[in-house]
């Protein structure tokens, strides 16, 4: 049990804290990947490779958020026997987990690689371009079961409280990807599929690691042949979390898409400005997503042990926390936001530099309310809690085709950088109303979930 963090028991915040900052320092090396990508294209190959780039990076969003809201999904459920110390119902939970992720990443492979192009297309993807995108994404795209299988590997092991081991393995991965990104884009002129390339091997490592790691450390996930028959009721139960946590993901990555298509009509000093502009805020946002993912864990155990009083005291530590952050960022945009888009861009275009950098402060404006929003969904997940979470994303994702297909027209770039602010008020306020029936019901003894 080494391996493992039972976050039942002790101090809450330190808890929490504790289990989201290896997340933190992950998604930083994870986010490597594509940043390192954007640095290099940028430097080396210029503006147009930089703009093939992050004219695609809705639609690999839309592929990836299709496998990991399965795999959140997932994660939640295997929590909930973790902290009830179900070990018998775990190892059927992980066996199944292993099964649908295989069939999921296989489909995304075939799919993907038939549509890509006709999608490119379909996002207005500009001619001059098209092509490089095409390149960058196939190669990605073709080994999507890597990115999968790493994002599975992780969540199960953050369901039995150990984020620090996937950190480990992601910070290797990452060197390795810097170093072969560097040599197949600058000294192999392999151009953007180079750095596609470099992106998949360096995964494939976390894989492998993750998998050696688990088979020796992980008595609690190693399984036998009895392990892997299905049961209905639990598979029923993987797939409608999974599903919902999938369907949430994948409306906002939808709405993306739509968004990206507007971006995309603007030319490519927008798309290479709204890229540069949007990999940094990307960077801010990470801290959300370690804290969401802790809370989440944190409110899935409790649920299972029963301890619903640690539960309220775990939502507000984890606002608190995240509302720190959120200031944090805020003077850092509005102070150093210039050079920091413009190292990240490799770009000296003042033009496309400015805009990015409005894009960016506009956003982490709100940064406040996103914390709300981010942190009483997390935990509204954690209890099996479905609908008013993915009815948000609905909102979001109706909201960006409206900017998609109004406020571009009629603001230009402008459009595109307030939507997003505009939605998290409006989902805010909506998780906020349906957080506080559930306080209600809670403090009642009746734990719902919808």
């Amino acid at each position: 049990m080494a391996a493992t963090r039972d976050m039942t028991e002790g101090n809450i915040t330190k808890s929490i804290l504790f289990f989201a900052l290896p997340i933190f320092i992950g998604n930083i090396f994870q986010q490597l990947y594509n940043v390192v990508d954007t640095a290099i294209i940028g430097n080396v190959l210029g503006d147009t490779s930089l703009a093939a780039v992050g004219a695609s990076s809705s639609l690999y969003g839309l592929v990836i958020g299709f496998a990991n809201g399965f795999s959140n999904g997932f994660s939640v459920v295997l929590a909930k026997y973790f902290g009830a110390r179900d070990e018998k119902q775990m190892k059927k939970a992980v066996a199944l987990i292993y099964m649908l992720s295989f069939t999921i990443a296989v489909a995304l492979t075939v799919i993907s690689q038939i549509y890509l192009r006709p999608v490119l297309v379909w996002l207005k993807t500009p001619d001059t371009i098209i092509d490089q995108t095409d390149a960058y994404m196939r190669v990605i795209l073709l080994f999507v079961i890597v990115t999968v299988f790493y994002n599975m590997f992780s969540a199960i092991l953050r369901a039995i409280g150990n984020s620090s081991t996937p950190l480990y393995f992601l910070i290797l991965s990452s060197l390795i990807n810097v170093v072969l990104d560097i040599w197949f884009v600058k000294y192999l002129n392999m151009g953007v599929r180079g750095a596609g390339i470099a992106t998949v091997i360096s995964q494939v490592v976390s894989v492998v690691l993750c998998i050696v790691y688990i088979y020796r450390k992980c008595p609690i996930l190693t399984l036998s042949i009895k392990d892997m028959r299905p049961e209905s009721r639990m598979t029923k139960d993987l797939l409608s979390m999974g599903f919902s946590m999938m369907l949430m993901i994948e409306v906002v990555q939808i709405g993306s898409v739509a968004l990206q298509s507007a971006v995309n009509s603007l030319g490519e000093e927008i798309i290479a400005a709204h890229t540069a502009g949007r990999k940094v805020d990307e960077i801010f946002m990470m801290p959300f997503g370690a804290l969401t993912t802790a809370c989440s864990t944190f409110t899935g155990q409790n649920y299972g042990a029963g301890n619903h009083e640690r539960i309220q005291k775990g939502i507000k530590s984890g606002i608190g926390i995240a509302l720190c952050w959120a200031f944090f960022c805020i003077v850092c945009a509005f102070c150093f936001g210039l050079p920091i888009i413009r190292f990240i861009s490799g770009s000296h275009n003042e033009q496309l530099l400015a805009t990015a950098l409005r894009y960016l402060r506009i956003n982490i404006a709100f940064f406040p309310v996103l914390c709300f929003l981010l942190i009483l969904r997390s935990c509204l997940q954690g209890v099996g809690h479905k609908i008013v979470p993915v009815c948000g994303s609905i909102v979001e994702m109706a909201l960006k085709f409206v900017a998609a297909g109004f406020l571009t027209a009629k603001l230009g770039y402008l459009g595109v950088c307030i939507i997003e602010p505009v939605t998290w008020c409006i989902c805010a306020v909506m998780v906020i109303v349906d957080f506080g029936f559930f306080l209600k019901s809670m403090r009642k003894g009746q734990m719902y979930a919808a």
